[in-house]
C-alpha cells in the first residue's frame, strides 16, 4: 500500500511533457464558467482504487474539466458518470456517481487509470506523451501484480499503451500483438512464475460513443461483468 501512495505522489508531481502541464495548468487557472467557484486540481492524476485491486480499468487521459478538476480519474464528468454507474450495477462501487475526490465513492477489488496521466488538448494526447507516461503504468502494474487478475481497455489508445507496459511489466503478450476491438478478450500468461492475466477490449466511455449508442449501459456492463468474473469479484 505504501509503494502505491508513494507511486501515486510522485505522479501528481510530474511536469515530464511541456505541452500537457501548459495545458493542464491553463485549464486550470480559466476554468469553466459551471465550476468558476472551484479550485482546480491542476496536475497529473493518479490511479483511483485498492492497492490489492484484482481489475485494472484503463482508460485514456484525465478530462480538462473532470479528472483535472477534481483530482480523481474519471470524476465529474459524464464519461464518469457512465463508468461508475456501470461499476456500481455489477456490484463493484458503493455508489453509481462520482463527482469529487471527497464523495465517499469506494471500488470493490477494482483500480482505475490511464496511460497518460495528464489533460491533453482536445482529448488526444500524442504517441510521444503516451510513451513519456509508459513507465508510470509500468510501475503500476508491477505493484498491482500479486492481485491483478484481469484488466479491461477503454479504446484503441489505451490497448496501444497497454500491451507494451503489461509486457514490461511481467506479462507475456501474444505475436501478433492482438488487436483492439470492443468484446475482445486475450489470456495473457505469467513471467517468472507470476499469474496469468485475462485483458479485454472496450469501447471508451467517451460522450460519441455514449450519445451515439455504439457504446451502450448494457454493453459496458457486459465487458465488466465478465471482467469481474475472470478477476475473481463475482
Amino acid at each position: 500500500m505504501d509503494a502505491l501512495v508513494d507511486l501515486d505522489r510522485r505522479i501528481a508531481g510530474c511536469r515530464a511533457c511541456p505541452r500537457l502541464v501548459a495545458w493542464r495548468e491553463e485549464v486550470a487557472r480559466t476554468r469553466r464558467a459551471a465550476f468558476a467557484d472551484q479550485t482546480y486540481w491542476g496536475r497529473p492524476v493518479p490511479g483511483f482504487g485498492p492497492p490489492d485491486a484484482r481489475l485494472l480499468i484503463v482508460g485514456l487521459a484525465p478530462a480538462a474539466h473532470g479528472g483535472n478538476r477534481t483530482g480523481r480519474m474519471f470524476t465529474g464528468d459524464r464519461s464518469g458518470d457512465v463508468l461508475y454507474q456501470a461499476l456500481y450495477d455489477v456490484g463493484l462501487a458503493s455508489q453509481p456517481t462520482s463527482v469529487a475526490a471527497d464523495d465517499g465513492l469506494e471500488l470493490y477489488g477494482v483500480r482505475v487509470t490511464a496511460p497518460v496521466h495528464c489533460a491533453p488538448p482536445a482529448n488526444k494526447p500524442t504517441p510521444g506523451e503516451r510513451e513519456t507516461c509508459r513507465p508510470w503504468l509500468v510501475q503500476e502494474l508491477r505493484l498491482l501484480r500479486p492481485t491483478l487478475r484481469a484488466v479491461v481497455v477503454l479504446g484503441a489508445f489505451g490497448w496501444q499503451a497497454a500491451l507494451p507496459a503489461l509486457a514490461e511489466a511481467g506479462w507475456r503478450v501474444p505475436r501478433p500483438r492482438p488487436a483492439f476491438a470492443h468484446g475482445a478478450r486475450v489470456t495473457l500468461d505469467g513471467l517468472e512464475g507470476h499469474d496469468g492475466l485475462a485483458l479485454f477490449g472496450c469501447f471508451h466511455v467517451s460522450q460519441r460513443n455514449t450519445f451515439t449508442g455504439r457504446l451502450t449501459p448494457a454493453m459496458l456492463r457486459e465487458v465488466l461483468g465478465a471482467a469481474a468474473e475472470a478477476a475473481g469479484l463475482k
